[in-house]
């Protein structure tokens, strides 16, 4: 379907602001976007894709489409009225933790501009809960958004911190995921574990059910930990009856917590030495299969949502065929714009369509044999 013409006018202006923002750094570029989306710069005008074959449901929760923003972008909860405007089925917020934090030493945010990527060390930064809810609790009800749930660095009890912004939060929002795979906070991913993460879930399903308004309770798993590991965390999240597994995080790159036998990235920016979570177009083969593997595991007992490396339709039909029922994307915005969402979405109807799907549903995990780390 083409684009409207006022659609094209802000896709050029759109793709001018994007060169001119290479000229800072990663995050003060991140920042004036965020600014800027805030007094209404940087919008793009609609550019509705209508069709009955991107909608989808999630955990009982009914979306437009499947394509949402992943956690990350607006870590507190202050475009809420923006950017349900962009043509997202759902939008995530945060990781916001119980209290306020700066998170680590810039510079922590590098574009690789040459691989379609990024490395982040923020370490959650944001404005702590009291300030997130305050937001969320004045947000629309039109528009499905989700929280990501983290700790603090500094907090001697984390599984504490994950029920206490739950408690504060959950009333406000139609998910919650319980995030446990950034490589940003040391020790953080421990809590992936066997013992750990049954006992987080447990306590955090608790706090969900207290509720007057409960939310339903995802988590985001690792892309680079072992597959025994990623196998335990599938079965323990089944058990847990957990309403969707998010697969998956950045993953951990010079922090001596790379995947065992993982894929030679072959990045060429200067900055692929610089320590944190990679994200992007490096990350989507592994991510995939980590996806795929995890579809082949749960056998369909717990829906996922597939992120990593989306840039094309194309990209989100194979995460659709590996197994995702939902998918979201941030850092291929960063090189691309917001424009680029109606694009992904009229392509990942086309080859639905090319392939004789008449919904997203049934094309779930139609190609799951292609993408497991098992396979072959």
């Amino acid at each position: 379907m083409p684009a409207p013409p006022n659609h094209r006018y802000m896709r050029q202006f759109e793709s001018v602001a994007l060169r001119l923002l290479e000229f800072a750094d990663a995050e003060t570029a991140r920042n004036i976007v965020i600014k800027g989306l805030c007094i209404g710069a940087f919008l793009p005008p609609p550019a509705v894709v209508e069709s009955s074959r991107l909608a989808v449901s999630i955990a009982g929760l009914d979306l437009k489409n499947p394509l949402g923003l992943a956690a990350g972008f607006d870590k507190d909860a202050k475009l809420l009225s923006v950017l349900p405007r962009m043509g997202f089925g759902f939008i995530e917020v945060g990781a916001v933790t119980p209290k306020p934090q700066g998170g680590n030493e810039k510079p922590r945010l590098f574009r690789l501009q040459e691989d379609g990527a990024v490395i982040n060390r923020l370490g959650f930064n944001n404005e702590g809960a009291q300030s997130a809810v305050k937001r969320l609790a004045n947000r629309s009800s039109d528009h499905i958004v989700g929280l990501n749930v983290g700790a603090n660095k500094d907090s001697g009890d984390w599984m504490a911190d994950y029920v206490s912004v739950i408690r504060s939060c959950g009333d406000h929002v139609d998910f919650v995921t319980v995030n446990v795979s950034s490589p940003n906070t040391a020790g953080l991913r421990s809590l992936q574990g066997r013992r750990e993460l049954r006992k987080l879930l447990s306590l955090t399903k608790s706090a969900r059910n207290d509720l007057a308004s409960p939310p339903k309770l995802f988590v985001k798993l690792a892309p680079d930990m072992p597959l025994s590991q990623l196998r335990e965390a599938a079965e323990i999240t089944v058990e847990a009856e957990l309403d969707a597994i998010v697969a998956t995080n950045t993953m951990a790159v010079n922090l001596g917590e790379k995947f065992p036998d993982g894929p030679n990235l072959g990045l060429k920016s200067g900055h692929q030495m610089e320590g944190g979570g990679l994200s992007g177009q490096p990350l989507f083969e592994l991510s995939t299969c980590v996806l795929g593997e995890l579809y082949h595991i749960t056998q369909g007992r717990v829906p996922l949502i597939g992120v990593g490396g989306i840039t094309t339709g194309e990209d989100a039909f194979k995460k659709i065929q590996a197994g995702a029922t939902a998918l979201q994307i941030y850092t291929s915005l960063v090189f691309h714009g917001f424009s680029h969402i109606a694009k992904i979405l009229a392509d990942l109807d086309k080859r639905l369509q090319q392939e004789g799907f008449t919904s997203v549903k049934e094309a779930i995990g139609s190609d799951n044999a292609s993408w497991r780390l098992g396979r072959g």
